[in-house]
């Protein structure tokens, strides 16, 4: 019989925490895009607006085959502002 093993958080882990202290980074620096955008989730975000690192934070979550470095290096190259 074949056991059930509870799957990590991706927020709490420590690839988690690093991911998203880089992507703080990112919000505070001004050469990248990092508006809010628009999020159908009023219950979570009653403005409708989710935050950058929330939604790529999301995303890895649930995504866990996607390697959250190069995520992060394409959305630095994606991201910035020309």
């Amino acid at each position: 019989m074949a056991t059930l093993h509870k799957r990590v958080n991706f927020f709490e882990s420590e690839e988690g925490i690093e991911v998203k202290h880089a992507l703080k980074l990112m919000e505070t620096d001004s050469s990248f895009h990092t508006e809010p955008t628009y999020s159908a989730n009023s219950g979570l975000y009653p403005d409708n607006l989710i935050p950058f690192t929330d939604k790529h934070m999301s995303y890895l979550n649930s995504h866990p085959n996607v390697y959250p470095q190069h995520y992060l290096s394409n959305l630095r190259l994606i991201a910035r502002v020309r």
